[in-house]
C-alpha cells in the first residue's frame, strides 16, 4: 500500500513527550487507552462532470471507495495531559480511466493512468492543559480563513500545529501555522500555493506557511461574532470578520450570516498584487419543515478572492461547482430546503439552489461577463435496522458561464460511519 513520502512528521521530542508520558504509571496510561474513541467512515462516490464541448477532454467520470480510520487516543492524567491521535486515510479504484480523469476522486498519474489505491497516515501529537490544547501533526480545519475540502473520497490534511484556548466562558481563541498540505487526491505533502481559478493570480505560487489567529465569542444564545487574522507568507494577508444571529419568529427560526474578508498582498515579487473585499451573508428563514434562503455576495478591488488551492473558499455562494469570486463579481443566490419529517418521512430531505452573478472581471481583458449555477440534491438517512445510519445523497449540477467551461455534473454518494470503540 503507497504511503506519503511525508506523513504529517512530527517533532520528534514532542512525539516522544507524548508517548513516554502516557507509559509512565497505570493510571496516565489507563486514561490514555480508556478514554480513546475510533470509528471507521467509508464514502463510494459516483461523480460525472460534462462539459458539454468538443473541445479537449469533455467529460470527466470516475467512481471510488474512500476509508477513513479515526483513532483519538484520551489523555494522560495530570495538570498536563498527553495525548496521540492517528488518521488512516486509503482510496480504492472502482472505475477511471480512458481519458475520464481529473474528478479529484483519485491521483493522476505521469502517464494520464489512476492507481488501484492511494493512502496516506497521519499522527497528531497533543497536549492539554486545562481547557487549551496544542495539536502538532494533521489537521483537517474548518476556520474561515482556511478550511479543508472533504467532498471527495479523502479530505484534504493540513500539517502543522494548532492551538485552541477556552479559559474564558464564551470565548475561544485560536491560532497556529501550517506549512504542508496534502491535496484529495493525493499522497504527498506539498506547499501551500495559491488558488488561480480563472487566472485570477499567476499559477504555481507557493508560500512557506500560513499562519493565523481568531477569536469566536458567544455573546449571548441568539448572538455570535467571529474575527480571524491569516498571513499567507508573502503572499497575502486577512482580516475576517462575521456576526451570525437566529432567533425565533412566526413560530419558526430567523437565522443571519453575515461575513467580511478583507485581503491584500504582503510584497512578494512573483505574487502579483492580491487587493480583494469580499462582502457576502445569508438571511434564511425556517418553519415546519420549510427553509428559504437569498445570500448575496459581492467581490471588490482590483483582483478576485485569494484563498489556498484545493480549499473550500468560506463564502455563502461556494456552491457545488464554481465560487462567483472573480475580480468585480457580484452574486445573489435563492435557496429551498425541505425536510420531509414533516410529512411523516425522517431521514428525507431535499435542498435546490440557484446563483446568478455577474459584472465579474475577465482576467487578461477589459472585458466583463456572467456566470450561473443551478444545484439539486436529495439525500436520504436510514433511520432503523441493520443499515441504521447510512446515508445516501443525489447530487445534480448545471453551470453556465460566459469565460470558464460550461458543465452539467452528477453525484452518487453513499456513506457510512461506524463507532468501532
Amino acid at each position: 500500500m503507497p504511503i506519503a513520502s511525508r506523513q504529517a512528521l512530527l517533532p520528534v521530542n514532542l512525539l516522544s513527550l507524548a508517548v513516554t508520558a502516557a507509559l509512565l504509571a497505570p493510571a496516565a496510561q489507563a486514561a490514555f487507552v480508556e478514554d480513546s474513541t475510533a470509528s471507521l467512515t467509508t464514502t463510494n462516490i459516483y461523480l460525472n462532470r460534462d462539459f458539454r464541448e468538443g473541445n479537449g477532454q469533455n467529460k470527466r467520470e470516475e467512481w471510488g471507495q474512500g476509508f477513513w480510520l479515526d483513532v483519538q487516543s484520551g489523555y494522560t492524567e495530570g495538570p498536563v495531559g498527553f495525548g496521540l491521535d492517528a488518521l488512516g486515510l486509503l482510496g480504492v479504484k472502482l472505475d477511471s480511466g480512458g481519458g475520464r480523469t481529473g474528478t479529484d476522486l483519485l491521483p493522476v498519474q505521469d502517464d494520464g493512468g489512476t492507481p488501484d489505491e492511494f493512502s496516506r497516515l497521519g499522527l497528531t501529537a497533543k497536549v492539554k492543559a486545562s481547557n487549551t490544547e496544542l495539536r502538532y501533526g494533521s489537521h483537517i480545519p474548518e476556520l474561515p480563513v482556511v478550511k479543508a475540502s472533504d467532498s471527495r473520497l479523502l479530505p484534504q490534511v493540513f500539517e502543522g500545529g494548532l492551538l485552541t484556548s477556552s479559559e474564558l466562558d464564551g470565548l475561544t481563541f485560536t491560532g497556529g501555522r501550517l506549512d504542508k498540505v496534502i491535496d484529495r487526491a493525493s499522497t504527498n505533502s506539498e506547499d501551500l500555493v495559491l488558488n488561480s481559478k480563472n487566472r485570477r493570480f499567476p499559477g504555481g505560487i507557493s508560500a512557506d506557511q500560513l499562519d493565523l489567529a481568531g477569536l469566536d465569542y458567544q455573546f449571548n444564545s441568539n448572538l455570535k461574532g467571529r474575527y480571524f487574522y491569516a498571513e499567507l507568507d508573502d503572499i497575502y494577508r486577512q482580516n475576517f470578520f462575521n456576526l451570525l444571529a437566529s432567533y425565533p419568529m412566526g413560530g419558526g427560526t430567523l437565522a443571519a450570516d453575515l461575513r467580511l474578508m478583507l485581503s491584500d498582498d504582503t510584497g512578494a515579487a512573483n505574487a502579483g498584487e492580491v487587493d480583494n473585499r469580499a462582502l457576502n451573508g445569508m438571511l434564511s428563514y425556517a418553519h415546519s419543515g420549510h427553509k428559504v434562503s437569498l445570500a448575496y455576495q459581492k467581490m471588490s478591488g482590483d483582483t478576485g478572492y485569494a484563498y489556498i488551492d484545493g480549499s473550500d473558499p468560506y463564502l455563502v455562494n461556494f456552491v457545488q461547482i464554481n465560487d462567483f469570486a472573480n475580480a468585480d463579481e457580484r452574486s445573489w443566490q435563492a435557496r429551498y430546503d425541505y425536510n420531509f419529517a414533516s410529512l411523516g418521512l425522517p431521514g428525507l430531505s431535499f435542498l435546490t439552489r440557484y446563483v446568478s452573478g455577474d459584472d465579474a472581471q475577465i482576467a487578461g481583458s477589459n472585458a466583463t461577463g456572467g456566470e450561473w449555477e443551478r444545484d439539486i440534491e436529495l439525500k436520504y438517512v436510514v433511520q432503523s435496522g441493520a443499515l441504521k445510519d447510512v446515508y445516501v445523497r443525489l447530487r445534480n449540477a448545471s453551470f453556465h458561464s460566459d469565460f470558464a467551461r460550461d458543465a452539467d455534473e452528477n453525484r452518487v454518494i453513499v456513506g457510512y460511519t461506524l463507532p468501532i470503540w
